[in-house]
């Protein structure tokens, strides 16, 4: 495991790039047509989904999935903001649980984060953790306009490496009622120091060096080179058994979307700086009094990221770990996810508050 963990560390091989390989494009991904609206899951009879743009606050627009329950016109709804995982799109994850919410009565925004997927962005395949934050922040302003929604009912949910966005934005975003995670990634705690935090010194000062020479060659270029260190494009058997779990989702027809870095696509070799040096969970206890849900799998290799920000949180807080779950279950397994959890979680600490909406919107004016 500590090998694996420096050999991470070192080449910042993190989520959907867990694996040093440097291949050519694959023959799969030129074999596995994605139409411009595939979805890795069936759109529920029981919602409505609308495409959706926004602005955040730097003036980059995002795009967005909302579902919406069916027949909830004229209704004040709870809302939920939802993103992840890191490398994904939201015909992915992150819609699969924003449909299932809308099912269970909620307006749920799922969205492209900063410079993936239809959001925009330059330079492409990018991540930040200041602009990834906020982007969790613009989707609590959209929700907030939409007519059907009560935006003193707003939450969040976060998947995989866009937990710790979540997370981070719910301790500077009081408007933000309640936050749920699941298999969370805490991405600057990992590409700072490594997996298990096996990254030295010495190891981390020589990756900084490499990045600064990147930047020169960048610069002398005048474009971003991408990382090399994607997924490999066939298994051979002997990787590590998360590995082995992301190709499972990413590289197949399970998950596969042409728009997801990581299933194709590479995140530019400079990605890791502004992570490196700038923890995401410093405030997390000023999230309290509001509610924290985290759900990670038992079998998770980034179970460890969940139990210590469930340890630096503040109450009131609640950690669910899921019985011989991994990671990846979390990301589409219907049969694992607790979506009557989520439920109950949102309802419980959304509920309703009589003027409270009114109120709102007296203070805009309106």
């Amino acid at each position: 495991m500590k090998a694996i963990a420096t050999l991470t560390a070192l080449s910042f091989l993190v989520v959907g790039q867990a694996y040093s390989q440097n291949e050519n494009a694959s023959n799969q991904q030129k074999k596995i047509v994605a139409q411009k609206e595939h979805y890795t899951f069936q759109l529920s009879d029981k919602v409505i989904r609308q495409k959706v743009t926004f602005k955040n606050r730097y003036g980059i627009p995002l795009s967005g999935d909302l579902y919406m329950p069916k027949n909830s016109e004229g209704k004040s709804l709870a809302a939920l903001a939802i993103s992840g995982p890191f490398g994904a799109v939201k015909e992915q994850s992150s819609g699969l649980y924003a449909q299932n919410m809308a099912e269970r009565g909620f307006a749920a925004l799922a969205f492209d984060p900063s410079y993936t997927g239809e959001s925009g962005g330059e330079p492409r395949n990018v991540a930040s953790p200041d602009i990834n934050t906020e982007d969790f922040s613009a989707a609590v302003d959209f929700l907030g306009l939409q007519k059907t929604v009560d935006r003193s009912r707003i939450g969040v949910i976060g998947i995989c490496g866009f937990a710790g966005m979540g997370l981070n934005a719910a301790a500077i975003d009081k408007r933000i009622k309640a936050v749920a995670t699941t298999s969370m990634y805490n991405m600057s705690r990992v590409m700072a120091n490594g997996y298990f935090d096996a990254l030295t010194p010495e190891q981390r000062a020589r990756a900084l060096e490499a990045l600064g020479q990147q930047r020169w060659k960048d610069a002398e270029q005048g474009s971003y080179a991408a990382s090399s260190n994607n997924l490999p494009e066939k298994l051979k058997g002997n990787e590590p058994q998360f590995v082995a779990d992301y190709f499972n989702y990413y590289k197949t027809d399970r998950g596969f979307h042409s728009r997801s870095i990581n299933s194709n696509g590479s995140w530019t070799a400079t990605n890791p700086l502004s992570f490196m040096n700038m923890p995401l969970l410093t405030y997390i206890h000023e999230i309290s009094p509001r509610p924290v849900l985290i759900i990670a799998g038992e079998n998770a290799h980034s179970r460890y990221f969940s139990e210590d920000a469930y340890k630096a949180a503040a109450e009131p807080k609640e950690l669910i770990i899921i019985p011989g779950a991994t990671h990846v279950d979390l990301y589409d397994r219907l049969d694992i996810i607790p979506f009557d959890k989520l439920e109950k979680f949102f309802k419980d600490n959304l509920k309703v508050e009589p003027t409270t909406k009114a109120s709102a919107r007296q203070t805009d004016g309106k």
